[in-house]
């Protein structure tokens, strides 16, 4: 595979920093990992690097040098790594779980395949435009759907910060199949927390990403939110991966659901509550096999 990667982590105006950032890669995968930990919520850098490490553990274990069903992987891998934060919480004695919000791509096979719980966001940059960008879990997200809000309300929203869904919380995560898309050269995959994309505009971020290459553009961009955001910035994380490859064929695409073009209510209200902590790898795979059942019959696709 052939690709570039730059990245970029910081800590901002907090007292310590509660992003984890990584990414792996095999001759014929690549994973790429965010988890921002929950500020309002004690002990979130720890729920940040249990969910990252439980990804990293489970990419090595299955990528032999390619994961059989990356679809099946991010699903299990929100599911695993929420009940390893719950466990972790239950060893330290901890009245509250710790709790983070995520977001997971897997490239093989000239594709990318990506799921995310939360606020932290993957955006696909294609001939200088963004093709497609995961949808929040959040309060403001949802009124933007509505048609209540514009977009470039979001940051500066008094319900910013009211998010759905995180991994580690009381309830667990509404989990979906993954989204994905096949790479064309030179296409761009921007993975971020939201201390990188608050302070910024869509076209602040294009820009940069447009005119630099990757290794001068990521940490510019982290520079930039920081100045934004001044005394109140966020931890800020990035991921950036450039796509080296021509576009590859295939005799049969797959069938991935792009569940981010759904409201952020549906996303959050249509599947249902799961005992991530007994299930087994059989009845995760028999939840997701529903799971896109229900959304395919809600979408209209076959």
């Amino acid at each position: 595979m052939k690709f570039t990667i730059a990245q970029d982590i910081r800590i901002g105006a907090r007292p310590y920093q509660q992003d984890r950032v990584g990414h792996w890669s095999t001759s014929e995968s690549l994973m790429l990992v965010i988890a921002d930990g929950m500020g309002g919520h004690q002990h979130g850098e720890i729920a940040a690097q249990t969910a990252l490490e439980y990804f990293a553990g489970e990419f090595k274990r299955e990528a032999k040098p390619k994961i059989k069903d990356p679809d099946l992987f991010l699903f299990r891998g929100l599911a695993r790594a929420h009940s390893a934060i719950l466990q972790q919480a239950r060893r330290f004695g901890w009245s509250e779980a710790p709790r983070t919000v995520i977001v997971v791509c897997v490239v093989q096979d000239g594709r990318a395949y990506w799921t995310h719980i939360g606020d932290s966001r993957l955006y696909l940059i294609r001939a200088g435009r963004v093709v497609t960008r995961t949808k929040d879990h959040s309060r403001v997200q949802q009124l933007v759907d509505e048609g209540r809000i514009r977009e470039e309300a979001i940051p500066s929203h008094p319900e910013r910060n009211l998010l759905f869904q995180c991994l580690g919380g009381d309830k667990p995560p509404k989990l979906e199949p993954a989204a994905g898309a096949r790479l064309a050269k030179n296409d761009l995959l921007l993975m971020c927390s939201d201390g990188l994309w608050g302070p910024l505009s869509p076209h602040q971020l294009l820009n940069m990403l447009l005119t630099k290459p990757p290794a001068r553009a990521v940490p510019d961009l982290a520079a930039l939110a920081e100045t934004r955001a001044g005394a109140d910035c966020d931890n800020i994380s990035l991921l950036l991966m450039q796509w080296g490859e021509e576009a590859a064929t295939a005799a049969k695409e797959q069938n991935t659901i792009p569940f981010h073009d759904l409201p952020a209510s549906q996303q959050a209200a249509d599947t249902p509550d799961l005992d991530y902590m007994n299930m087994t790898d059989a009845d995760i795979e028999r939840s997701i096999a529903q799971i896109k059942a229900a959304l395919r019959k809600q979408t209209g696709n076959p």
